[in-house]
């Protein structure tokens, strides 16, 4: 069989999205290459975004590879499963382009987990895939009604079959991108101590968060904390240096304190950038972090208040004193040291004010708290709402325009509700 994996040519006008817009490596469809080529299926990854494709040229490359199977994400990585697009413009063009000559049509990503009914019918795809992907595609080309973790329509209905995909990460593989990928990729991701010098490249030491926060959309994916086998990761990692790539983004949840993985790290010529929660970390461990190379630390501090950290479900047990004297001794090991603040609703704007001005005098940065969109699939909108049905994503977004009036510095701002970003549902035909 044949497959084609399509990474789409993002794009986020009038959209809340407010993460990175850059292209980064889909790690997803690198690993699935990897296991579908292994049972004897051809693949070809269709990255629109890192080659700057237009749809014309997307559809194209796929026409001429005609594949049985397309798969289309919902999101541009994995490393943005968690705050996606909340619209799904982007994957309905790619679908309208590609229903002649994609095969057989599946959609991944965080909407087709979180709400997979809505997401078979506003995409007009054949199925959908629901959890974590790389491991299930390769099932597809069996009968459908024994693979499990999938949606797709039986009859004129939709059908869920099985529960959430968590993909073992034994199973995977170390990757090596071709040499024409690696050299496309200039970014940085979350490096602001120089300027990029050399390739860049995005891994995952680690899956999973052992903590649930109430604003973490990651109740369908990427939740359970799961592992890389050590010598997989200096596998994949060495390969990338070998390749002449500089600095590395770990896109782990939460990159947990591993000394063994650090030691090995201070072995390498290469930079890196994590993110992570500081009161995880002691001062040792913060300054052999520093000398295996990382180069940026984000920091999930959220609020300055215990009253706004436990309304955020962070079950942190230090003081907001303890957490920025760590952010402060990080800073004298590691070059860019950021303590990220969401807008609980519940701290005093003055004293957010004069912490972050506190943090900025010792070099550390500390943002404006952002806005929190209550994604589908995160325990805070479960709260609200419950668990997410067919107007989930409306749901979220009207409530988010209507809540804040104001929005981050990374985000569009005037963004729109669903109804005027997203096309009509596309008709299911085959």
């Amino acid at each position: 069989m044949k497959y084609a994996l399509v990474n789409p040519n993002w794009t986020f006008t009038d959209s809340t999205y407010f993460g990175c817009r850059e292209p980064h490596l889909p790690l997803e469809y690198g690993y699935a290459k990897v296991l579908l080529e292994q049972e004897g299926h051809q693949v070809i990854i269709v990255d629109g975004q890192l080659d700057n494709l237009s749809r014309q040229a997307i559809q194209q490359q796929v026409a001429d590879f005609q594949p049985d199977f397309t798969v289309i994400t919902t999101a541009p990585s994995y490393l943005f499963w968690r705050c996606a697009p909340p619209e799904l413009r982007v994957p309905q063009e790619t679908v309208l382009d590609l229903k002649d000559c994609g095969g057989i049509l599946v959609a991944v990503g965080p909407h087709a987990s979180t709400t997979p009914t809505a997401t078979l019918k506003k995409l007009g795809v054949d199925g959908v895939v629901l959890g974590e992907c790389e491991d299930i595609l390769p099932q597809l080309s069996q009968d459908w009604q024994t693979v499990s973790s999938i949606c797709y329509w039986d009859g004129e209905k939709p059908r869920i079959q099985g529960s959430l995909n968590a993909t073992d990460m034994n199973r995977l593989p170390a990757l090596h991108w071709s040499k024409d990928t690696i050299q496309k990729h200039h970014h940085h991701h979350h490096r602001f101590d120089a300027p990029p010098m050399g390739f860049g490249a995005e891994m995952e030491t680690s899956r999973g968060c052992p903590f649930h926060c109430s604003f973490c959309a990651k109740d369908n994916f990427r939740d359970r904390y799961r592992k890389r086998p050590l010598e997989i990761i200096l596998e994949e990692l060495d390969g990338l240096i070998a390749q002449g790539v500089k600095y590395v983004y770990f896109i782990d949840e939460i990159f947990l304190p591993n000394r063994t993985l650090l030691k090995a790290l201070v072995e390498r010529n290469v930079k890196f950038g994590v993110q992570t929660r500081i009161d995880l970390w002691t001062p040792p461990l913060l300054e052999l972090l520093g000398r295996a190379g990382c180069v940026s630390l984000e920091a999930g501090v959220e609020s300055i208040s215990p009253a706004g950290r436990e309304l955020l479900d962070k079950q942190c047990k230090l003081s907001t004193d303890e957490l920025t004297k760590l952010l402060i001794f990080a800073k004298q090991h590691i070059p860019f040291v950021q303590g990220n603040l969401l807008d609980s609703k519940v701290d005093d704007l003055e004293a957010i004010a004069a912490w972050r001005q506190h943090l900025q005098q010792a070099g550390v940065w500390a943002n404006k708290p952002v806005p929190l969109f209550p994604y589908p699939g995160s325990p805070d909108y479960t709260k609200k709402w419950g668990i997410p049905d067919e107007q989930a994503w409306e749901r979220a977004n009207e409530y988010y325009l209507k809540v804040y009036a104001e929005f981050s510095d990374i985000q569009e701002q005037q963004p729109l509700p669903l109804s005027e970003l997203e096309l009509e549902p596309l008709s299911y035909k085959k």
